[in-house]
């Protein structure tokens, strides 16, 4: 690796940053972290911290998991890579999606198909989506329903049925049929409904509508967050999931649930859908299937998807995949991590340190004002969202979160910025004191504002 003045001359230069102007990237360089450790991450001037990001949602299993770096390593010695298109296919894929596959029993998945990334798992279950319709007769069924908030990818269908605008606006038009309901979001809703339960009612009357206007013959399939991550941690109430899934199967449409982020322990059980009692047609993941340590994605299938596949003419064969699809040593990485994530049971500790970060942060709501909103309680995801006016629900100007951000990576931990919002999501590992380590942190970040 080069030296420390190298790196630094050149951060920036020539990389573009996702999710960022790159103008600005220039203007203000992006911290440059070198080492990690435990839950911990180090920078190039040396500076430790606690990692309250856990990377990006994914560094479910910390930065230390042997198992996974020796599975890696032992791969790229036998098989570095192979194609697993039709006709070929290499032994770590087959181990891997058998694990997957039983992994996501429970939620009534029966088929598996590897992408490189989470963007690549939501554009694979619409496409799939629409060709199971077409396979059944009914090629009308093309649309999707989606809510606002949330968050699905940035390929073009992902971006299509993401509900938020700033990743819409720049690229559009995006797919054509397209529809977003309300968000199950109580601070912040048209109806200016406060009561989860009742908010989750009208959200259900205005997917009604919606089908009604739309025809259910010309709906494919409806996706959503089983809580609602980059949008803001939004937590729906219980009854919200059960309450879209009864509507869906009512008007034949397929539910996908991203569990990109809500996979593998985030919200203190193995899947976000299962925490709400839910069984969806099909399931996209990815971040925790590696623990971020290699990009692997996933689609996964019901029983009653795939039969309908399996079981067509030609029409049934499946014209999509990805380069990297069941990489072997992706597979390797993957079949490592669900076996370690199961073996340490992270949703064990999830939901008791998640719990702990949640009631901490409404402790600093008390002291603080311009927290407005605090959200989580349901596993290792919390947000809380920052204003200037707490009556008014004034979303903070960018130069206060900014501040807030760098002050409380000073004092130990870093956090994430969402327009207005910061977003936490450690390892599933953390410990108790490394909690308290980001609460003291964040404490010292709203005081600075």
């Amino acid at each position: 690796m080069k030296d420390e003045n190298f790196l630094k001359e050149n951060n920036a230069r020539q990389l573009w940053h996702p999710m960022g102007h790159p103008g600005d990237s220039q203007a203000n360089p992006p911290r440059i972290i070198k080492a990690a450790q435990g839950v911990t991450i180090t920078d190039i001037d040396g500076h430790t911290v606690v990692d309250a990001v856990g990377g990006l949602w994914c560094v479910n299993l910390g930065y230390s998991n042997d198992k996974i770096k020796e599975a890696i390593s032992a791969q790229l010695y036998d098989l570095p890579y192979y194609s697993a298109f039709a006709g070929s296919t290499n032994p770590p894929a087959i181990e891997a999606a058998y694990a997957v596959q039983n992994f996501f029993a429970e939620d009534g998945m029966e088929r598996v198909f590897f992408t490189s990334g989470g963007s690549d798992s939501v554009e694979t279950c619409l496409r799939l989506a629409r060709q199971y319709h077409k396979l059944r007769g009914e090629p009308g069924r093309t649309k999707f329903l989606s809510l606002k908030k949330g968050y699905h990818g940035t390929h073009f269908g992902g971006a299509s049925v993401n509900g938020n605008n700033r990743f819409r606006i720049n690229y559009e038009p995006l797919l054509p049929g397209v529809f977003h309901l309300p968000s199950p979001y109580t601070y912040r809703n048209p109806f200016h409904e406060t009561d989860p339960a009742r908010l989750a009612q009208l959200i259900a009357q205005a997917m009604e509508d919606e089908i009604a206007f739309q025809g259910a013959n010309t709906i494919a399939a409806f996706i959503m967050e089983p809580i609602q991550g980059a949008g803001g941690v939004i937590v729906p109430h219980e009854t919200f999931m059960p309450l879209m899934r009864e509507i869906c199967d009512r008007h034949g449409i397929l539910m996908i649930s991203d569990e990109v982020i809500t996979g593998f322990g985030r919200t203190g059980d193995w899947t976000g859908a299962r925490h709400w009692g839910v069984k969806p047609d099909m399931m996209s993941c990815a971040k925790g299937i590696t623990s971020g340590y290699f990009p692997v994605g996933a689609a996964l299938m019901s029983g009653q998807v795939a039969e309908v596949f399996e079981t067509a003419d030609a029409d049934g064969a499946i014209y999509h995949g990805y380069t990297y699809s069941a990489h072997p040593v992706g597979a390797a990485a993957a079949l490592a991590c669900v076996e370690e994530t199961v073996r340490l049971d992270t949703k064990a500790n999830a939901g008791p340190r998640g719990m702990q970060l949640y009631e901490g942060v409404q402790r600093l709501a008390e002291k603080h004002d311009i927290i407005g909103d605090v959200r989580g309680g349901h596993g290792l995801m919390t947000g809380i969202e920052i204003v200037s006016d707490r009556a008014a629900k004034t979303p903070m100007d960018g130069t206060t979160m900014k501040r807030i951000h760098e002050t409380a990576y000073q004092a130990g931990a870093m956090v994430r910025l969402g327009m207005h919002n910061i977003l936490m999501s450690p390892p599933l590992t953390i410990s108790e004191a490394e909690v308290d380590t980001i609460l003291t942190a964040l404490d010292k970040g709203f005081a600075a504002a």
